[in-house]
C-alpha cells in the first residue's frame, strides 16, 4: 500500500482551505484518509500553514511520500531539507 501525504480541499467555492492528510494513494482527493497532520490556507496574507511536526516526521520516516505541493510547503516550513 503506497501512502501519500497530500492536501484535502475544503471550504467554499473560490475560497479554498486545505487539510494536510495522510492517505492511501488509491483513495480519492477528498475521500478516506488515515491521519490529519495540519492545515494550509492560501487565501490569507501571508499564507497560513500549520502542521504537527513530530507526527509528520514519523510518517516520513515510515515511508509516506509527500506530493509535489506538500513537499514545497514542507521545505518552506523547514520540515524537510
Amino acid at each position: 500500500m503506497a501512502v501519500k501525504i497530500r492536501l484535502k480541499r475544503m471550504g467554499q467555492k473560490k475560497a479554498p482551505f486545505y487539510r494536510v492528510i495522510v492517505a492511501d494513494s488509491r483513495s480519492p482527493r477528498d475521500g478516506k484518509f488515515i491521519a490529519e497532520l495540519g492545515t494550509y490556507d492560501p487565501m490569507k496574507e501571508p499564507t497560513a500553514f500549520s502542521v504537527n511536526v513530530e507526527e509528520t516526521k514519523k510518517w516520513l520516516d515510515n515511508g509516506a511520500q509527500p506530493t509535489d505541493t506538500v513537499s514545497r510547503l514542507f521545505k518552506k516550513a523547514g520540515i524537510v531539507k
